[in-house]
């Protein structure tokens, strides 16, 4: 009994002493873009714990917005409880296979032969109380063990890549708010000027200067300008609601979103945007897929290679009243099953991970140019409107009513002023969104805000 106490003891310890040397979980770091706002986080014991959610109300930002959907996005909350369980398999996995305890009671019953002692009886009834451990061969529990960490850092990788989509997703949502808010102001400003054109002919109509079917074109533009100002505001509620939807909420409390749609910076090169690739958390989740399946691939290996069961134990001679100590051990002999398929299959997915990354880089930096194309296109838009179109339109509108006042113009100029006019604003407003979209799109590809771009390059200059 002593040696299996002892044995039992050893088998303890070992795997006490492994357990206490764990690694710590280290996930990767988060990129640059929002790194600065807390996420969700998984509670202990497995037990979802939502932080408290209040529903915004008045005015909100844009960090604000960014800040609740990541506390309360339900699409990001299934990554990070994915990243726990994880978590979970990395200590799994380092865990010594348990020892086997085994009673086997032998040759009870048996018959004797009459006139023979039981000393010298080839059949005596005899107990024997073994251990047995599997010993793990080859290098499999640390095999085992790289893989389950690597599995946990795709997994955090995922989650990263996750937290950055619902940081554009929000980032997108608010600038449609924004957008929409103005277009709204637009259409209430339209519907002014359209009036007080409508005023000016229905005064010229009472003097009889001009013909009534003037006056009733003037009635047909303000009905269909208050048709349009009714159609911003409907859209403007479904806009609100998306960037509601996006912290989890059914419905828009907030009353309006406060920020500068109008703010256009200059743009960082296209140079300087490839050099920022390495921070999207798409690519950089392709190093620790390729370790992956190195891992797997050394975890096949190690399977090739047999394990060793040792069994230590105790046999009592009942009759005899006698002891003794029972050794052995058994290896099965890996003649036929080497696991080859195993590890050609881990092989030939390594192959396949190098190919994938290959077309993932080449879809970014195409997604990228795409997406730096139309940020230029947008920024070329809003800038030339602002400069030239939106001011010449503006004073030809209001020199054109003015003079339609005091009989200069007649009806015609007027509508086709006010037409350039309201067509000009509203391109520059859509010119607006799609820039802000084009730059969203941008700091997703590159894992990094244009701000922190821009200052980079501005600092690189100096120093050269």
């Amino acid at each position: 009994m002593r040696s299996l106490f002892v044995a039992s003891a050893i088998a303890m310890a070992t795997g006490s002493a492994y357990a206490a040397t764990q690694d710590p979980i280290a996930p990767p770091s988060p990129r640059p873009l929002g790194r600065d706002l807390p996420v969700y986080q998984p509670g202990e014991g497995g037990e979802p714990q939502a932080p408290a959610f209040e529903n915004p109300v008045g005015a909100i930002a844009l960090r604000d917005a960014v800040a609740l959907a990541l506390l309360h996005s339900p699409d990001l909350a299934a990554f990070a409880w994915e990243t726990r369980a994880r978590e979970a398999r990395v200590l799994q996995a380092g865990k010594l296979p348990n020892p086997i305890v085994s009673v086997l009671l032998e040759d009870f019953g048996a018959s004797q032969i009459d006139g023979i002692d039981a000393s010298s009886a080839a059949v005596q009834p005899q107990t024997t109380i073994q251990l047995s451990q599997l010993v793990e061969l080859g290098g499999k529990r640390a095999a085992r063990k790289e893989l389950a960490v690597l599995d946990r850092d795709l997994a955090a990788w995922d989650y990263e890549t996750a937290r950055v989509d619902v940081f554009t997703q929000v980032t997108r949502a608010f600038f449609d708010v924004l957008a929409a808010q103005e277009t709204v102001a637009l259409t209430e400003r339209t519907m002014q000027a359209v009036g007080e054109v409508r005023q000016s002919v229905g005064a010229r109509v009472a003097a009889g200067a001009v013909s009534p079917i003037e006056e009733t074109r003037a009635e047909i533009s303000l009905a269909a300008a208050r048709v349009e100002s009714e159609q911003a505001r409907s859209l403007l509620g479904a806009a609100r609601g998306r960037l509601a939807a996006t912290w989890g909420s059914s419905e828009a409390a907030f009353l309006s979103a406060v920020g500068d749609l109008g703010e256009v910076p200059s743009l960082p090169t296209r140079e300087d945007l490839l050099a920022r690739l390495a921070d999207n958390p798409y690519l950089a989740r392709w190093a620790a897929e390729i370790s992956q399946r190195e891992a797997a691939l050394n975890f096949e290996r190690s399977k090739g290679v047999p394990d060793l069961e040792v069994i230590a134990g105790y046999r009592r001679f009942n009759d005899l009243g006698s002891n003794a100590l029972v050794i052995g051990g058994s290896i099965s002999l890996p003649i036929f099953d080497r696991n080859q398929g195993g590890i050609e299959e881990a092989r030939t997915r390594l192959s396949k991970a190098f190919e994938q990354r290959r077309a993932a880089e080449a879809r970014v930096a195409a997604a990228l140019a795409e997406a730096y194309g139309a940020l230029t296109s947008a920024h070329t838009a809003v800038t030339s409107l602002q400069a030239a179109v939106l001011p010449g339109a503006q004073q030809t509108f209001e020199a054109v009513s003015e003079g339609y006042r005091l009989g200069k113009f007649g009806y015609l100029d007027v509508l086709d002023a006010q037409r350039t006019f309201i067509g000009a604003s509203g391109q520059y407003l859509r010119a607006l969104a799609d820039y802000h979209k084009a730059a969203v799109e941008v700091e997703r590809l590159i894992g990094a805000p244009l701000n922190a771009v821009r200052s980079e390059a501005a600092a690189i200059e100096e120093k050269e």
